[in-house]
């Protein structure tokens, strides 16, 4: 009788069947702990991400990212001549709505929301910071303020959308319609007063006078029959993302610039 070990049908000793079963278990544990261990450091580091820049993170998505896709959304449908379901029926309710006390309200937040209040209070707060050596809030202010007047200038030529037409304005424009320059401007301008209000005990009573400005002036165009509702949301998105990019840049995403130092 044969000596030899026996032999699987592959040529392999049965004595080492065990072994390399054993081998292939252990190498499949040291993987998957591997595994596990370059898992549980990406989200340890990824907790940690979360932690330092959440605030940084989220004012980036919603005050940035989210407001341009909305823009976004909302200028391709206005390049390609489309129109909105909701801009009809709107400017329609707020005709049925109109009345000469209401005239008098929304001429007045018409006016203060851009000529007779947005731009002079733009004006005097920037100066008003340098004089008191805010240098940093004021050039903040000036390119927040400036800018989104600019960009909104150059967005009415690009997009050349024609003002509504569908009865005669007691204030009519001729200049183009999207997106809307007041809800621009006092979006703008409600936006920086509060991010350089935040650290301070006035924030929520700037945050509520803000809201109600810029929803009257958004509305008072609106009433007036001089701009579709979806210029006025247009204006308040490209308003959002401008500003708060140039409030993280300027700030690098902290919400108490008036403690920032350098």
């Amino acid at each position: 009788m044969s000596s030899e070990p026996d032999r699987d049908l592959g040529g392999n000793p049965g004595g080492n069947l065990g072994g390399d079963g054993e081998n292939q278990v252990d190498r499949s544990h040291r993987v998957s702990a591997r595994v596990i261990s370059v898992a549980q450091g990406e989200f340890e580091a990824g907790r940690s991400v979360a932690h330092r820049h959440g605030w940084r993170l989220l004012l980036l998505f919603c005050g940035v990212l989210l407001p341009l896709w909305v823009f976004a959304q909302l200028a391709d449908e206005v390049r390609e001549a489309g129109a909105f379901g909701f801009d009809a029926p709107i400017l329609r309710f707020a005709q049925t709505m109109a009345s000469e006390h209401l005239d008098r309200w929304f001429l007045f937040f018409s006016q203060v929301g851009y000529a007779w209040g947005v731009v002079p209070i733009d004006i005097a707060l920037i100066v008003g910071l340098a004089l008191l050596r805010r240098y940093r809030e004021s050039i903040f202010s000036l390119v927040a303020l400036g800018g989104s007047a600019l960009l909104n200038l150059a967005s009415k030529q690009f997009f050349a959308r024609e003002r509504p037409s569908l009865w005669e304005s007691i204030a009519p424009e001729t200049t183009y319609s999207f997106p809307s320059g007041h809800a621009m401007g006092s979006m703008s301008l409600g936006l920086v007063l509060v991010l350089l209000a935040w650290p301070t005990k006035w924030r929520w009573w700037m945050v509520a006078a803000m809201m109600f400005f810029v929803a009257m002036v958004g509305a008072s165009r609106v009433y007036l029959g001089v701009h579709y509702p979806s210029d006025i949301l247009a204006g308040w998105a490209a308003a959002v993302a401008w500003v708060v990019g140039c409030y993280s840049l300027v700030y690098r995403g902290h919400l108490r610039p008036w403690l920032q130092v350098n």
